[in-house]
């Protein structure tokens, strides 16, 4: 493709390039790989264009398994742009990372998980200066298009405390789909109508209850819940509630789907190791949302090209650089400096 007598940069080539570079993912290190090609053209390609997350659906809606044993886990990710100055969108928010505040783009993801395969579905960005959105409503956009639209028939929800709050699990129990989510240690609830709220802390449990969970209310939830009390061999607490019948499910069902959540943050590392999704330093909102669009593209190639060859996706980018490492030793172009 030609442009001003230059080549034209296009979404294939530049996802190719987020694949294979092994750390810089800046519009600069890509123009002086590529002949014929300007940073300008690069940075003008990703303030042009318009890439957005339902590429991903088309992606993966031949891959998943769309049965109601499946889940759907929710959670956000945080792209440190501790060092940026003028990059637009970025804000101070806080990040599971490094469990602290950092300066950065917030995403929300969608991710479907059947028996231990996961695939991204959807992503939101968190700018409610550009959109008026929280990230609860971003949540719940998701979810919305994701039964309504695309046609999604998994049956339980997973998500961490943050998105915990009433108007959330409100939501789901509307939608007639259960969730499995964490509470935060100085939440309140009632054990019955006649007893006031108390702290999670204060409620004493018998064997039984550790193993069948006990019915509570939360305050402005319309409905019960079941809470189980998951002890690590650590001794770390987990306050587990999910909004399926009592005694459907027991103690160990729920700390199993429960860890089916970490899947999500999987993904978040790869995406940030592999596509090097945090890394591009462009100023505009628009060149940031297209190389976001970009990397999931990338985290999809890569996917594909690990269960085509058995393989994991570090195993996978890994091996693209084992080539040139392999040829180096049989031939290196720069050899040990022997003095005279």
């Amino acid at each position: 493709i030609w442009y001003n007598n230059k080549m034209k940069i296009t979404k294939q080539r530049y996802v190719e390039y987020v694949i294979s570079t092994p750390i810089n993912y800046t519009c600069t290190n890509l123009a002086a790989h590529l002949e014929q090609i300007s940073h300008d053209a690069v940075n003008d390609y990703l303030r042009r264009e318009k890439h957005t997350s339902h590429t991903l659906w088309e992606f993966a809606q031949p891959l998943i398994n769309n049965c109601e044993e499946s889940f759907l886990v929710l959670d956000d990710s945080v792209q440190d742009k501790s060092y940026s100055q003028k990059i637009e969108m970025v804000k101070l928010q806080y990040s599971g990372n490094t469990h602290g505040l950092v300066k950065g783009i917030g995403i929300v993801n969608l991710v479907h998980v059947h028996e231990g395969d996961y695939h991204p579905l959807d992503f939101r960005v968190y700018a409610p200066d550009a959109d008026g959105k929280t990230k609860n409503d971003h949540f719940q956009d998701m979810l919305r298009q994701a039964f309504e639209e695309k046609g999604l028939q998994a049956q339980t929800i997973l998500f961490d405390s943050w998105y915990a709050g009433m108007e959330n699990l409100k939501f789901i129990h509307g939608l007639g789909k259960f969730f499995i989510t964490t509470l935060k240690e100085n939440r309140l609830v009632s054990l019955s109508k006649e007893q006031d709220y108390i702290h999670l802390q204060q409620i004493e449990w018998t064997p039984e209850q550790l193993q069948e969970g006990i019915n509570v209310k939360l305050k402005k939830i319309p409905f019960t819940v079941q809470l189980f009390k998951i002890v690590a061999t650590n001794g770390d607490i987990e306050w587990v509630i999910t909004n399926r019948d009592p005694g459907s499910i027991q103690a160990q069902v729920v700390q199993k789907e429960n860890q089916v959540r970490w899947c999500i943050e999987q993904l978040h590392r790869e995406l940030k190791q592999l596509t090097g999704i945090e890394r591009c330093q462009c100023r505009k909102q628009r060149a940031q949302r297209n190389h976001f669009a970009c990397c999931y593209h990338a985290w999809f190639s890569l996917k594909i090209a690990a269960k085509r060859l058995g393989k994991t996706l570090y195993q996978v980018k890994h091996d693209l650089w084992s080539d040139y490492l392999r040829n180096e030793l049989r031939n290196p172009r720069i050899r040990a400096y022997q003095p005279a």
